[in-house]
Formats: C-alpha cells, structure tokens, sequence
C-alpha cells in the first residue's frame, strides 16, 4: 500500500505502522506522526493544514494514525491527548507538539526535516 509522496498516509493496522516506521528508517527522514480520533473536533481541523504542509515537503513522512484503530500504537507512545503530532527520526522521538497549532506544527517540521539525530 505505497503511498506518493506529499501526502498524509492513513496508518490501520499495527502491521502498517511497523513497516511505515521502518521505511523512514531506513531513509532517514524525518517522520511526522498525526495522532487523531474521528471524534475530535481539533483534529477535523487541523487535517487540511497538514495535507497542505506535506504537499510542500515531500521529503518529510507524514503518517495519520486514528488512536481507535490502532490503540496499542497510541499507547507505545503515550498518547494522551488528540491531536498530538510526533515527530521520529531512525525511531527516536525528537519532539512532539500536542494540540491543532499550526505554527508551532510549521515550526518543528522545519527545525527537524533537516537536522541528523545525534548519537550518544
């Protein structure tokens, strides 16, 4: 299920996760994660502006997992609160935005899209 590149790819199984993680890893690009409910209002409006942002950056991955599809993803990540955005580099988190804020969203996907993962 390849998705192009410049879009949102909707993650629903625990399997599709793993392999989209995997992808990103092995091209290590820096991978958004939109974690997100059908029920949530927020969420609603922050999906446009993120389809907008990965129609511009290509070389990101953005992934759109609904927390009532695949629980056991939301929970690997303690997610508590939708929307909340990570964002993984090689399988480590850098960073995460919680809540629909498009700046602060803009923000971290510039500051991390480039930037290497330091090695301790």
């Amino acid at each position: 299920m390849a998705a192009e590149e410049g879009q949102v790819i909707g993650v629903h199984t625990v399997e599709q996760w793993k392999e989209e993680i995997q992808k990103g890893n092995d091209s290590k690009k820096l991978i958004v994660v939109d974690f997100t409910a059908s029920w949530c209002g927020p969420c609603r409006f922050i999906a446009p502006i993120l389809a907008e942002i990965a129609k511009k950056i290509p070389e990101v991955i953005f992934l759109k997992v609904d927390i009532d599809e695949v629980k056991s993803v939301a929970k690997e990540w303690s997610v508590e609160a939708m929307p909340t955005f990570l964002f993984l580099k090689e399988g480590k988190e850098v960073d995460k935005v919680v809540g629909a804020r498009k700046e602060e969203l803009e923000n971290a996907i510039t500051k991390h899209k480039d930037a290497t993962v330091a090695t301790a």
